[in-house]
C-alpha cells in the first residue's frame, strides 16, 4: 500500500510537471512568433532594442503555467515598444497596449446612451431632405474579396435606395460610434461619395507614400491590386455636399474613412478631434488561432498627408441628442453648411 501511495505520488507529481512544461512550450512557441512577426512588419521595429525586450519578456513569462494567462504580456512588450495601435485577437478576448483613458467628462450622456445599444449601420432621411448615414466600426477577420463584397454591398444597398426614392439636398457621415476595425467595406460602402478618385494610402516610417488607395467602378483598389467591390447603381454623389461628424472616440477605421474624405469638394469636417489611431494595421495570423492587428505603416490621405488627429473645421462638443437627430447641434451645424454651400 506504501508503494502503490508512492506511486501515485510521483504519478501525479509527473503529471504536473508535464502540463507546466506542455504550457510553457506553448507560450514559447506563441511568443517566438510574435517577436518574429514584430521584427518583420511592426512599423517601428528599428527604434526597438530587441534583446533588451526580448530577454525581459522572457523572464516574466516564466511565472505562468495556464496559456491563456501568458496573453496578458503582451501588454507590457506593447507598451515598451509603444505599440499603442497592436492588438492581439484570442478567442472574444483582445490584448493591447495600456490605452489612453477617456473620461466620462470627455463625452455626453447622449452618446453613452446610444454606444450602450451597440450601433448598427443606418442610412436614412433626415427633415426629408437629408441624408444620414451611421457607420460604426466593424471587426471580422475574413478578409476575402467574397466577405468583404458580402459586408459592403447591402449597406451601399441602402445608401442607394435613400439615393433614388428621396430627393436629397446633402448629406450627413456619422462617424461618433467608429471606434475601429476594417475600413474597406466601409469606404465601398460610400464610393457613391468618393467616386472615381485616389482616396487615401500608406506612408512609410520615414512618412514618404508606399501606396495609394483609389476607387474605381466600383472596385477599392491598393497599388493595382484589387481588393474588393461593390456593384454600383445609378448617378455618383462626388459633387454632393457631405458633412462628416467625427468624435473623440472615433479612431483607426473612424478615422481612415474621415481621412478619405480629406481633399474632396463640397466637405466639411464637425465634432471633436478624433483619437489619433492614424495608422495601418494588417492582420499577422500566429499559432492556436490567435490573430495580431500589426501596425505597418502611417495612413495618409488622397494627397499624401499625414494628420495624428483629424480636426474639425467646426468644432462640436457634448452636444449630442440620439433620440431626435435635429436637436444634435452637429447635425444642425451639417444642415447649416449643406444650407449655405
Amino acid at each position: 500500500m506504501k508503494y502503490l501511495l508512492l506511486l501515485l505520488i510521483c504519478l501525479l507529481t509527473f503529471n504536473v510537471n508535464a502540463q507546466k512544461t506542455t504550457t510553457q512550450d506553448s507560450i514559447k512557441v506563441f511568443y517566438d512568433e510574435l517577436f518574429s512577426a514584430l521584427k518583420i512588419g511592426y512599423l517601428h521595429k528599428k527604434a526597438v532594442n530587441w534583446p533588451i525586450v526580448e530577454s525581459e519578456t522572457k523572464q516574466n513569462l516564466a511565472q505562468y503555467s495556464n496559456f491563456k494567462n501568458s496573453l496578458n504580456e503582451t501588454k507590457p512588450l506593447f507598451d515598451k515598444i509603444k505599440a499603442t495601435h497592436c492588438l492581439v485577437y484570442h478567442k472574444q478576448d483582445k490584448y493591447s497596449a495600456t490605452r489612453k483613458i477617456i473620461s466620462k467628462d470627455n463625452y455626453s450622456a447622449q452618446w453613452k446612451k446610444k454606444y450602450d445599444t451597440k450601433p448598427v449601420f443606418e442610412a436614412k432621411v433626415i427633415d426629408g431632405k437629408y441624408g444620414y448615414i451611421l457607420m460604426p466600426g466593424m471587426v471580422f477577420f475574413d478578409t476575402s474579396p467574397e466577405n468583404i463584397h458580402k459586408i459592403a454591398q447591402p449597406l451601399y444597398d441602402q445608401i442607394a435606395e435613400v439615393k433614388a426614392k428621396h430627393k436629397i439636398e446633402g448629406w450627413i457621415i456619422d462617424l461618433r460610434f467608429n471606434t475601429g476595425g476594417n475600413s474597406w467595406p466601409m469606404l465601398l460602402a460610400l464610393y457613391d461619395f468618393l467616386g472615381d478618385h485616389y482616396i487615401g494610402g500608406s506612408l512609410n516610417i520615414n512618412k514618404k507614400q508606399d501606396s495609394k488607395i483609389k476607387l474605381s467602378k466600383g472596385r477599392y483598389i491598393d497599388n493595382a491590386k484589387s481588393i474588393s467591390y461593390i456593384t454600383p447603381t445609378g448617378a455618383l454623389l462626388d459633387k454632393a455636399k457631405v458633412a462628416v461628424i467625427t468624435g473623440v472616440l472615433t479612431g483607426s477605421s473612424g478615422e481612415v474613412t474621415a481621412l478619405a474624405f480629406k481633399g474632396r469638394a463640397n466637405t466639411t469636417f464637425i465634432g471633436e478631434s478624433t483619437a489619433g489611431f492614424t495608422t495601418g494595421n494588417i492582420f499577422w495570423p500566429l499559432p492556436f488561432d490567435i490573430t495580431m492587428a500589426l501596425t505597418n505603416s502611417y495612413d495618409s490621405d488622397r494627397n499624401g498627408n499625414y494628420y495624428e488627429q483629424i480636426i474639425p473645421d467646426i468644432v462640436v462638443s457634448k452636444q449630442d441628442n440620439f433620440d431626435d437627430l435635429l436637436l444634435d447641434k452637429n447635425i444642425q451645424e451639417a444642415i447649416k453648411f449643406i444650407m449655405t454651400v
